[in-house]
């Protein structure tokens, strides 16, 4: 009889257990990522909170129950009718921003922390819509989101949830009323364009009105001045005038109290009679003449008498008429036109 061998039967028992002590070590090493937590639970219960790194768990006793990401999620929160305070149907949906920050309260706390908070988030936002009116509802989005955001945060403060932002993406109202929201806007907008073209066309008559009058008062202006600057010219011409008329009967005067002056003032009243009589010849002038036509040195003579008289008059009232701020000083004779009394 030949004996049986126990090496094969022991090689494969030996095998079988290294692959089994492989099999519990490749179990029992756990490699946590980074910005992730595994939830260890012993014989059941809760054990400890593994985090990033190389851990050794012990078999049969140890194992992973829960994986939570500690980084922040997005979630879509699905799309939902709303009615408004104005009793006004809109599908509604949006977008919630979350994070894990307490892992054991996010495992044992809620079953579904994910589910949960957009049904918490969509009841919020219905209550929400439900108290404003349809219109208020695209202008108040900052103010929704605020509330839904306080409501759930603090809702799911238990859960080891904290919500960090929540976003309303699309409000649709129904065709019929997008349909009366268009008509609203346009007529807004004639609205305004008839505003502004009535207040352009206003401003632009105040301005012309104001054109028009500073116009007339620069014309009124111009007016003035130029009257003035005539009235200021007449005058200057009238006093000028008169200075040179004064002047020259002074130089008249003086003239026919120089020696001879009276004979040639008859000669010249004699020549301006003789010219003027001469003239009734060739005109049809009609002019006043003396009865005796041959009396004509007779009539210069009475003429130079006048002229003599009227001097002597306007010399003796000369001094008492001329007031004592004279403009004008008398006129200084050259030396040789003076009288001999008075060289």
């Amino acid at each position: 009889m030949e004996p049986v061998s126990v090496f094969p039967a022991a090689t494969v028992v030996i095998s079988i257990g290294i692959i089994f002590i492989m099999v519990v070590l490749a179990n029992s090493a756990r490699i946590v990522p980074h910005r992730t937590v595994f939830i260890i639970e012993r014989l059941g219960k809760y054990y400890a909170t593994l985090e990033a790194g190389f851990h050794i768990l012990i078999p049969f006793v140890d194992k992973v129950a829960y994986r939570h990401s500690m980084k922040e999620m997005v979630m879509d929160v699905p799309p939902q009718v709303c009615i408004t305070k104005d009793n006004i149907s809109v599908e509604v949906d949006g977008i919630i921003y979350l994070q894990v920050v307490d892992p054991v309260k996010a495992s044992y706390g809620v079953t579904n922390y994910e589910f949960a908070t957009t049904q918490l988030a969509q009841t919020t936002m219905r209550s929400e819509i439900g108290k404003i009116e349809l219109d208020r509802t695209f202008e108040d989005r900052e103010k929704i989101n605020m509330e839904i955001v306080a409501a759930v945060d603090k809702a799911s403060l238990p859960w080891g949830i904290k919500i960090t932002r929540h976003e309303i993406k699309n409000i649709l109202p129904p065709d019929s009323i997008k349909g009366a929201m268009e008509k609203q806007m346009r007529a807004e907008r004639e609205k305004r364009a008839i505003i502004a073209e009535s207040e352009g066309d206003k401003q632009a008559k105040i301005n012309r009105a104001d054109g028009e009058k500073q116009q007339t008062i620069a014309l009124s202006e111009g007016e003035k001045m130029k009257r003035i600057n005539e009235a200021e010219g007449r005058g200057q011409e009238i006093e000028r005038v008169a200075f040179a008329t004064a002047k020259g009967i002074r130089e008249i005067a003086n003239a026919i109290s120089d020696k001879g002056g009276e004979d040639a003032v008859n000669l010249r009243i004699a020549e301006q009679y003789l010219q003027e009589f001469g003239k009734l010849a060739k005109t049809n002038n009609t002019m006043i003449i003396p009865s005796e036509l041959g009396n004509v040195a007779g009539m210069v003579g009475a003429i130079g008498k006048v002229l003599t008289a009227t001097r002597a008059q306007a010399q003796a009232a000369a001094p008492a008429a001329r007031p004592s701020g004279q403009q004008y000083p008398p006129l200084q004779r050259p030396p040789h036109q003076r009288p001999p009394s008075q060289a």
